[in-house]
């Protein structure tokens, strides 16, 4: 590991100027804020990440989970995994963030990672993380190693001729069927950003990953109110079932009228996409229609229909399908 300069921030402000004289906020900055560092550790000790100037955030007063004013949710970009998977309010009416983030790493990683950091967690694709090999998102313009590679856990949905990596957070997949929101302090101000917005595909630009610019600090998320009787699930599908990322994940976020017909229904993907996928056109099949088994596999069909599978993880496409088909009978049962 090449040597770096750690500073603390003392509040927000120093925490934005002092990143934004980093040259970018994506891969390969030069200026990285830190947390927990359970991912950016790791790549720093790969040589895949290489600071020069580390800045401690953790004395700043993000880590709050609260209520908000219109009956929501906020959740400081601070607050550890663990604190959000066993709050209160998280598991009772947001109980699929509570089932992802159990669902991912270990207990002591949930007990160290924090909300903004795992919102920002690196591929596991391991082109990226080793340095003998091409990745575009690594170093633009370099190949990508995994294209003919070795490809299994990798993504089918959102790739490129560029980059296939997939998304690897649990977190996030849930974060997209909630509808969360961003918000974001940098140097132009404050800003919010869906989080269906706040992901970008690979396209001729893997190493852009989020719409973070430099400066740009994530300094908490909110979740809206859901509709009155609402109810959730999180599906994951994995080679074992501890501390290993998903091949297939899905979560599903329902309610349904007195009649048994979906009146509200979030639908969104893990494991599959280069981002955390959200499918608004499965949602759209499921809408006005009655939750049944054959409703929901004519969804999951909608949903993979763009897939573009590789040479080793074509078992895919059938596997999220089946997740979600599985993930969409359980939200219903709960509802």
């Amino acid at each position: 590991m090449e040597l770096f300069e750690l500073v603390t921030a003392q509040t927000v402000p120093d925490a934005v100027k002092a990143q934004a004289r980093s040259s970018t906020a994506q891969n390969g900055a030069d200026v990285r804020f830190i947390a927990g560092g359970t991912n950016l550790i790791d790549y720093m000790k790969l040589n895949v990440e290489r600071p020069r100037q580390l800045i401690d955030i953790n004395g700043l007063p993000l880590d709050k989970i609260e209520k908000t004013a219109d009956g929501g949710l906020k959740l400081g970009a601070l607050a550890r995994n663990a604190d959000v998977a066993h709050d209160p309010t998280v598991r009772a009416q947001y109980a699929v963030l509570s089932q992802a983030l159990l669902a991912g790493a270990s207990p002591q990683l949930r007990n160290m990672a924090t909300t903004g950091g795992n919102l920002l967690q690196k591929t596991r694709c391991v082109y990226y993380r080793d340095t003998a090999t091409s990745c575009n998102k690594r170093e633009p313009g370099s190949g990508c190693s995994a294209i003919g590679g070795y490809n299994r856990m990798l993504a089918i949905l959102g790739t490129s001729e560029h980059c296939i990596a997939s998304n690897p957070s649990d977190q996030n997949v849930a974060l997209m069927a909630l509808d969360a929101v961003v918000h974001i302090e940098g140097s132009k101000g404050q800003r919010t950003v869906p989080i269906t917005e706040f992901y970008l595909v690979p396209g001729s630009t893997p190493q852009r990953e989020t719409v973070l610019e430099p400066g740009d600090l994530v300094t908490y998320l909110t979740l809206p109110k859901l509709p009155a009787g609402t109810k959730s699930a999180y599906l994951k599908l994995r080679d074992r079932a501890s501390y290993e990322f998903a091949l297939a994940s899905a979560a599903i976020v329902m309610k349904q009228d007195a009649g048994g017909r979906i009146d509200f229904i979030r639908v969104a993907m893990g494991g599959v996409g280069t981002k955390p996928w959200r499918s608004p056109e499965a949602e759209k099949a499921l809408l006005g229609k009655p939750a049944t088994p054959s409703n929901f596999r004519a969804a999951a069909e909608t949903a993979l229909h763009g897939a573009r599978p590789q040479s080793q993880n074509g078992f895919k496409v059938e596997l999220a399908k089946r997740c979600l088909v599985h993930a969409m009978g359980q939200a219903s049962q709960n509802a």
